[in-house]
């Protein structure tokens, strides 16, 4: 008596141990298998491209951290030339609010100001009077660029 007793309970807890799997795995989507084509930079970089708005000069992605200066790239192009007259236009396609501000960090002018442009936001100046001037960003001031207007 014992042993069947033993024997039902050995069945029994089994039976739960095996409810309990599979009752855990029932809520489980299936996770696609990783395509070895895309990486998270290559969807990135093409939802970049897609959302991309056509301006004169770029703020790329990641420019609100330290090192673009390295590069010279956290205005593209961090030096542009114009005609007198010309407008030119700045897009913030980074995550982070940048300006363009006329002057240095340590000695802005009164010339323009953006003010804080949102991620995708564009900011457009005529310049009217040549001269050479020069701008960066109030949020990071190793963010600089110049406008050369002929």
């Amino acid at each position: 008596m014992i042993k069947k007793i033993v024997v039902s309970s050995i069945i029994g807890i089994v039976i739960l141990a095996s409810l309990a799997v599979a009752l855990s795995n029932f809520n489980e989507e299936p996770q696609p298998e990783p395509n070895p084509e895309f990486t998270s930079e290559s969807i990135e970089d093409s939802i970049e491209t897609e959302s991309s708005i056509q301006g004169d000069v770029i703020m790329p992605t990641k420019v609100s951290r330290p090192g673009c200066e390295v590069e010279d790239r956290c205005y593209i192009p961090s030096v542009i030339t114009v005609e007198r007259g010309k407008q030119v236009t700045w897009v913030n396609e980074d995550s982070a609010f940048h300006s363009v501000t006329s002057g240095f960090y340590d000695a802005p002018t009164d010339l323009f100001d953006s003010g804080h442009m949102d991620p995708y936001e564009t900011y457009s100046l005529t310049f009217d009077e040549p001269g050479i001037y020069d701008y960066y960003c109030t949020l990071h001031p190793w963010m600089e660029g110049q406008v050369i207007v002929e």
